[in-house]
């Protein structure tokens, strides 16, 4: 075989990899992994696996979920702003977990990014961290992968991984929903994480507006409203969970509200909600108008306003509004669950009349 007459060294540098970028960004990083701990962690920052003692359970359940940010990675990178975007990411995976009544014990993050900026890594660190803060999980390891000539210098993106547990006889789901079950509905902070390629298509592409740019309707820069991070409702829905009887949860992402209610309604009942009980924060208006966009469409976009919903027995009502209410959530009767009717046709949730307003 003959070989190329080059005297140039070859070294991973010089394919694009930097280890002593990576290097520094843990460096850069590690106090704010420090603040996203829990007494059971074991071990420290720098090992080839996080460790965590389980505790003590009579029949615990592990319950775990992954999942990323999706297109709204596209509007952190425009604005270079880098520390918000984890916690959006905590969240799609921890209050995954809690629909199910367990509690989010730890996470593990997978960045992969074109090149290593330390101080940007640390700023998608630091969102990371104050996510499993406000969960009151541990941030248990991660990985950080530059990934030279396949992705963009300026490009990355997010994924996790997040483990719960839960007792076996204190597992929430379908199966304990009742008829007259009262839908308790809890305040998106936005978007979310979701419905942001339909989001940009209509604010940026459609119709060209400047992420930069106030919006009086907003009372804010579209930016900033779009960047605002995904509420975190764990540890609200676990201490809902301790003192009313909750039947279950319903995380409110991809799919809408009617979308994602239909996971956790057993066969033969209908969650019934209603419009009139809240009115979805301006973005909303903002994207049905400037896009022309039908009712329709929106509901199976986005969350319209509601993140998190609770199922809870009609003599818990009372209580679990006031615990919400107490805990600084934003919160309401937003439906009932009756009995399916042929009407219904096999549907097992329903949004009905006009939004309040």
């Amino acid at each position: 075989m003959t070989t190329p007459e080059n005297t140039n060294p070859v070294s991973y540098a010089a394919a694009g990899v930097d280890i002593e970028a990576g290097d520094r960004a843990v460096e850069l990083f590690k106090d704010h992994a420090k603040r996203a701990s829990r007494p059971e962690v074991r071990g420290g920052l720098g090992g080839f696996a996080g460790l965590f003692a389980l505790g003590k359970y009579k029949k615990p359940l592990l319950a775990a979920g992954s999942d990323g940010v999706g297109t709204k990675l596209v509007v952190a990178q425009a604005m270079g702003i880098h520390n918000t975007i984890g916690i959006d990411l905590v969240a799609m995976c921890v209050d995954d977990l809690v629909v199910c009544g367990a509690e989010p014990l730890f996470l593990q993050d997978y960045i992969a990014i074109g090149k290593v900026v330390p101080e940007k890594v640390a700023q998608i660190v630091e969102g990371i961290a104050e996510g499993c803060v406000q969960a009151g999980c541990a941030l248990l390891g991660g990985e950080t992968a530059e990934h030279p000539g396949v992705m963009g210098e300026n490009d990355y993106d997010v994924s996790a991984t997040a483990v719960g547990v839960v007792e076996a006889d204190e597992l929430l789901g379908p199966d304990r929903v009742r008829e007259g079950d009262v839908i308790i509905g809890m305040a998106s902070s936005g978007l979310h994480s979701n419905g942001y390629s339909l989001a940009r298509h209509v604010l940026l592409e459609k119709t060209g507006l400047p992420l930069d740019g106030h919006v009086d309707e907003l009372g804010r820069t579209l930016g900033e409203e779009l960047l605002e991070p995904t509420r975190i409702y764990a540890l609200d829905c676990l201490a809902l969970a301790n003192e009313c009887e909750v039947r279950t949860f319903c995380h409110v992402t991809g799919g809408g509200l009617a979308g994602n209610m239909e996971r956790i309604i057993p066969e033969g009942k209908v969650a019934e909600m209603h419009r009139a009980t809240w009115s979805p924060a301006p973005i909303f208006h903002t994207i049905a108008e400037v896009g022309n966009v039908p009712v329709e469409e929106m509901e199976k976009t986005f969350n319209a306003g509601v993140g998190m919903v609770a199922i809870v027995a009609p003599e818990d009502r009372d209580r679990a509004l006031a615990m919400l209410t107490a805990r600084h959530v934003d919160c309401w009767e937003l439906g009932v669950v009756r009995g399916a009717t042929e009407a219904d046709e096999g549907q097992r949730a329903t949004l009905v009349g006009t939004h309040a307003g």
